[in-house]
């Protein structure tokens, strides 16, 4: 029996959202997505963010796989407007079928309902028919990986399953985990020696948000970063603070500024390391040379974080662990190890760890 998927006990609130890096490979692994297929998922990507309201706050789709580091709000509590619904299934549906549920919504409107409690009803009886796709980790998946997998198919003239199994999920904490889960993340074409910086790869949210303009998913692309780089996930972040953002993150990334022309400020190691205030990379490399490699926790630790954020999960999800697991956070070893006592993990991995 296939085991139930990790999920945060806090989903169904009102008042807290939850992050989780998200990852699916290719049936066999085999490299199927060029540049036609990758641009694809990126608008059917955007185009599930804008119908369920889950951000995807930072992204990098490969040749053979994809990451996400996806924020599922806080459910809204039934304060979905007409207007907002509409607007939601026109990111999805064409503009016949937006037409007759709005014509739904104002036939319910004008009917002659004895009391006002039918015609709350009435009204949200339509708009349960597409808001329990909304604000949730499968349905998002659901949705993308299957108009995904059509599109694909029918452009290739292929038929059955595309992705290789059911996707992974981890649970992530907002602030150092998720800025760190989210460079990770941006750095998968470097450590594929595609790319010698991120920013050149199309791909994946900062390629995306330095080369996408200043409107439109460069945008887009910016505010997903700085809204998993300050973790104020209660509201929207002022994409002006970016520049701030973009200097810290290539720190974290280990990549070098780029200059008030758009070229990159070029100094070697030496230099580097010898000017601690030139704000370029971090003091002593150790995040950014561990981030150059395979965490594997981050994509089968099933909760990244804080001790406490750690050992809270294993509280409140005691019962998935026999009786003779004790505590919760687990320090990450191998490759990872240089992360002990900043992130833990709530699996403790012991074979394959790279």
């Amino acid at each position: 029996m296939r085991r139930a998927r990790w999920l945060a006990t806090w989903r169904n609130s009102v008042g807290k959202p939850v992050l989780y890096h998200v990852i699916s490979r290719v049936v066999d692994r085999r490299f199927a997505f060029g540049p036609t297929e990758k641009e694809r998922f990126r608008t059917l990507m955007r185009m599930q963010e804008k119908f369920t309201g889950c951000r995807v706050l930072s992204y990098c789709v490969m040749c053979n796989h994809f990451h996400l580091l996806l924020e599922i709000p806080a459910l809204d509590n039934g304060t979905l407007t007409d207007a907002d619904l509409l607007k939601r299934l026109s990111a999805i549906y064409n503009e016949a079928f937006v037409a007759g549920v709005a014509q739904e919504l104002a036939d319910a409107l004008t009917a002659n309902y004895p009391t006002d409690t039918e015609l709350t009803s009435a009204v949200g009886a339509i708009h349960q028919r597409f808001t329990y796709r909304m604000h949730d980790l499968g349905e998002f998946m659901k949705g993308l990986l299957q108009r995904f997998t059509q599109w694909f198919n029918k452009t290739h003239s292929r038929t059955g399953r595309l992705w290789e199994d059911r996707f992974k999920s981890v649970i992530v904490e907002d602030g150092v985990a998720a800025r760190t889960i989210s460079a990770y993340i941006d750095l998968n074409p470097m450590r594929a020696e595609m790319v010698k910086d991120p920013a050149d790869y199309r791909w994946c949210s900062y390629g995306e948000a330095i080369g996408g303009g200043t409107k439109g998913n460069g945008k887009t692309a910016r505010a997903g970063l700085v809204r998993a780089f300050y973790c104020n996930l209660g509201s929207d972040n002022d994409v002006s603070v970016w520049k701030n953002v973009e200097r810290q993150y290539r720190r974290l990334m280990g990549m070098t500024l780029r200059g008030r022309n758009g070229n990159l400020v070029t100094m070697n190691t030496a230099e580097m390391l010898g000017n601690v205030d030139n704000e370029t990379i971090l003091k002593d490399l150790k995040m950014a040379a561990i981030l150059r490699g395979r965490i594997r926790y981050f994509t089968d630790g099933a909760v990244i974080g804080s001790k406490s954020f750690v050992d809270d999960a294993f509280a409140n999800a005691r019962g998935r662990f026999g009786s003779k697991r004790k505590t919760g956070a687990r320090p990450m070893k191998g490759s990872a190890s240089g992360v002990k006592g900043l992130l833990w993990s709530l699996r403790n991995l012991r074979l394959g760890i790279s």
